[in-house]
Parts: C-alpha cells; sequence; structure tokens
C-alpha cells in the first residue's frame, strides 16, 4: 500500500482509549444513537461511515487498542487471511491464528512499538491464513493517540510482499521512463496534448519540458501533425496497435525546420479506479530512427542505381548506333534520379542540342529531330559553366512557382525545371559536350552522392559519343 493511502487516517481509525472492542463500525457504548439516530434523517453516522471506509479500501487494515486486542479487520484483510471481521476481532494480538507461536512474541512487540515511536514503521511477517497456508506480507504500522494526547493503539496497514513488490516496480518504471530513457515518451491527453515529457522527448521536440506543457502538437510539428494526431486518436477509439510505426515529421526548432523519423509506439491509458476504462490519453514513446532510416535508403538508392548502370550497360552493349547506346544508357540513368535529360554537344565555339527528352511530358531520351541545333545560352549559363570549369555545377530556383518557372524559361529548360545539375562530358583528355539533369519542384535539389552517380553516367555517355564521333569520322 502507498503512503498516500494511509496517511490522513491515522487518528481516526484507531480505538478511543477506554474501547472494548467490537466489530468493525460498531460502537461499545450503550447509550450510543443508533444508525441515524442523532443526525439527518436517512444519513449514515460516523460508524457507519467509518465501516464503509475501511471496507472500501484496497489495502488490508487493522486496529489494536493499547493491549494489543484487534479491533478493527476490513474485508482486504479478509481476503487476504480469509479469517473475517467477526472471527478476527476482539482477539489478543495474532498469536496462534494469524501468526504461528513461535513468531507470535516478537510479531507483537514490533507491531505494538509504533504505538510510541514517532511516524510510520514499515515490517515484513509471514501470517497465516485460515487455510494453513503462509502469506509473506508488508505492514505500514502507526500509533493512534486518543483524545488526552496519550497512546491508545496502533493501526496497521498491509498487503502481499509480491503485490507491493509489483506497486513498487510500475513506480519505478514510470519514474524512469519518465526520467532517463533512451526512448522519447510523451504523455498526451484526450485533447491530444502533452501532459508529461520526458528528457528524451523534450530534446527530440525542441524544447524545456515544461514549456511543452498544453501545447498542441500543431505548434511543435511543422509537416506530419496530421498522421500523428490521426494515430493517437485511433488509439483513444480502438486501441494500441500491434507494432510500432514510422512516422516521417519536420519540426519547427530555433536552428530552423528539421526532418526526422521517429518510430511510435502507443498505449491507451485508463483509470484503474473505475468499474468502465475510463480513457485519460495516450502513452507516446518513440525513437529518433532518422540516421538509420537515411542510411537504410541511400544503401537502397546505391543499390538501384548500381543495377540501373549494369542494366544500361548490357543494353548498350547490344547497340550498334554508339548514339543509341548513349541515349539508351540515359534513359535508365533517368529512373528515379531526374525528371528531364539534355546533351549539348561541343560544336567549334558553341553547344548544340544534340538529344533530349520531351520538354512536356515524361519519354525517352531521343535525338533532336531534324538534326542538331545550337543551345542559345546565355553568358553563364550552367551548362556553359560546366563547360569552362570541367567539372559538374548544381544549382536551383528560387522558392514560388512563379518564380521557378522564370528560372526555368531564362535557361531554355523545361517549365517544370526547379533543379539542375550539368555534368560535362570528358574523354581521352577532350571535353565533347555537357549532360544536363533537370528535376521538377516537387523533388529534392541534387545533392553531392547524386553527383557522384551523375558524373558516373556522364563518363559512359562521353565514351559513346566519342565513339559515335570516331565512327562518323572513319565513315566520311
Amino acid at each position: 500500500m502507498g503512503a498516500s493511502r494511509s496517511s490522513g487516517t491515522t487518528d481516526e481509525l484507531g480505538p478511543d482509549e477506554d474501547s472494548g472492542g467490537g466489530p468493525p463500525g460498531c460502537s461499545t457504548d450503550p447509550g450510543a444513537p443508533a444508525s441515524g439516530e442523532g443526525g439527518l434523517p436517512g444519513t449514515p453516522d460516523g460508524s457507519e461511515l467509518l465501516a464503509a471506509l475501511l471496507d472500501g479500501m484496497d489495502a488490508a487494515l487493522c486496529a489494536f487498542d493499547a493491549a494489543g486486542t484487534v479491533t478493527h479487520w476490513n474485508r482486504e484483510a479478509e481476503r487476504i487471511l480469509g479469517w473475517s471481521a467477526q472471527e478476527a476481532v476482539g482477539r489478543a494480538g495474532f498469536a496462534g491464528w494469524a501468526v504461528r507461536r513461535a513468531d507470535a512474541d516478537e510479531v507483537r512487540a514490533r507491531l505494538m512499538s509504533a504505538m510510541d515511536a514517532p511516524g510510520r514503521q514499515v515490517h515484513e511477517f509471514a501470517l497465516l491464513r485460515k487455510d494453513g497456508g503462509r502469506v509473506l506480507v508488508r505492514t505500514q504500522s502507526a500509533g493512534v493517540r486518543g483524545a488526552d494526547g496519550k497512546p491508545a493503539g496502533v493501526y496497521c496497514a498491509f498487503s502481499e510482499v509480491h503485490a507491493q513488490i509489483d506497486l513498487e516496480r510500475a513506480i519505478a518504471l514510470s519514474e524512469a521512463l519518465l526520467e532517463d530513457a533512451s526512448w522519447g515518451v510523451v504523455l498526451v491527453d484526450v485533447d491530444l496534448r502533452p501532459t508529461v515529457v520526458n528528457a528524451y522527448a523534450s530534446r527530440a521536440l525542441g524544447g524545456g519540458r515544461t514549456r511543452l506543457l498544453g501545447r498542441p502538437l500543431g505548434e511543435l510539428v511543422v509537416q506530419g501533425v496530421e498522421e500523428l494526431e490521426a494515430a493517437l486518436h485511433h488509439v483513444l477509439a480502438e486501441g494500441a496497435p500491434s507494432a510500432p510505426a514510422e512516422l516521417w515529421v519536420t519540426l519547427r526548432t530555433a536552428e530552423g525546420e528539421r526532418r526526422r523519423c521517429w518510430r511510435s509506439g502507443f498505449l491507451r491509458l485508463a483509470s484503474p479506479l473505475t468499474e468502465e476504462p475510463v480513457p485519460l490519453g495516450v502513452g507516446w514513446l518513440f525513437r529518433d530512427v532518422t540516421a538509420a532510416k537515411l542510411a537504410e535508403q541511400e544503401a537502397d538508392r546505391l543499390r538501384f542505381r548500381a543495377s540501373q548502370l549494369h542494366r544500361a550497360a548490357r543494353t548498350a552493349s547490344e547497340c550498334e548506333d554508339p548514339m543509341e547506346a548513349a541515349t539508351s544508357l540515359l534513359d535508365f540513368a533517368l529512373a528515379g534520379f531526374a525528371d528531364h535529360v539534355l546533351v549539348d554537344l561541343v560544336a567549334g565555339e558553341r553547344l548544340v542540342r544534340t538529344a533530349a527528352t520531351p520538354f512536356d511530358a515524361p519519354g525517352p531520351c531521343l535525338p533532336v529531330a531534324g538534326g542538331s541545333i545550337p543551345a542559345r545560352y546565355g553568358p553563364g549559363h550552367p551548362a556553359l559553366q560546366s563547360v569552362e570549369r570541367t567539372g559538374t555545377v548544381r544549382m536551383s530556383a528560387s522558392a514560388g512557382e512563379a518564380a521557378a518557372t522564370a528560372w526555368a524559361t531564362e535557361r531554355r529548360w523545361p517549365r517544370d525545371a526547379a533543379h539542375a545539375l550539368c555534368a560535362v562530358l570528358r574523354s581521352r583528355g577532350r571535353t565533347l559536350g555537357v549532360l544536363t539533369f533537370l528535376r521538377a519542384a516537387n523533388r529534392a535539389a541534387f545533392e553531392r552522392p547524386d553527383t557522384a552517380y551523375a558524373e558516373t553516367v556522364a563518363a559512359r555517355v562521353a565514351g559513346a559519343v566519342d565513339l559515335a564521333q570516331v565512327t562518323r569520322g572513319a565513315g566520311g
């Protein structure tokens, strides 16, 4: 039994100094009023209320007068030991019925010592059940004083040790989860507002533990809050899911927005004090697995790209025309990588468009109809920069649809282009042209790993283009 259940009852559960015992809630004073007498009609008197309180307690409770006679015995004590109140009240201590005679003196001395000691005393005893079995109990005992302030007896609250240990484990677990756990723990009320946040969760959510309490989740999560709230609503209505869920969210922090992946588990919390489960909210446990997920995605991406390059090489090896081999390589390279590709080859002092995917719709990379045409690139164009630097150039349009459209139109690219990567075509120490990959605004900008892949593709395409030019020259 927790200390909170026994506190506040010390001065009421013991007998008066001249009490002669009797069953719980019954007075031995012949002049005491009967039930309902001396009070408001239809209302219980103090003895009935005390009896109801004692029998309604979750912990077993008994009381002794100053001589050690049992004066009170509630139903939980009867449940644990099997002795009814009628059988227990009036007995002199536990000797011979609730405790073995060999242990009776020690148990009596330890219990009754609480009458003169300050505060509560905690002991563990082996008590006897009515059926002869033994049960180890943990007791909390404290003295009771009469109206004149003199010791009048002892009350003792007890519970089975394994039940007490289970309770202590549950309390210790909850405290550990809410303090030092390596998972984030957030308790959310039925309005989906955090009520308790542990240290891990406060760091993950980007705020102090107290600052996060009571705030709507939408103030903390910029993107992904709908999925999170839907999961919490589902748990409140249907119960916890059978497996953890991985949620991608974008957080608003002092350093800007951060994209994170949380592996989350959910538990519906219900009050244990009611017959029908009353929802108290949801326990949300999560762990940041962003690094692992990004590494997993990168590994999948590398495997896919390696597979595409392998398939492209096999297909290109079957092409009689080297330029057909080049465009076949680009068709394989485009899958999952970009939306458009342009092939501009060097012709004297300028670049000419030799092959490209359609500007207005997805499609394969094909030679320009009617032959190569000059690329009307202005000074400082990314393709020209790539040729001049003999390297790769990446860039993206400014935010906003109108700005992106103007950016693409100015550079003679498809209108939906918002991200570009230009890789130079080099073979046998010569610059043959430039390869331009383009992505739409709904995709992420090109990053450093994309550059390495584009340069690998460009090297293979350059080899095919060089062979086409050599073959054409030899044929001429």
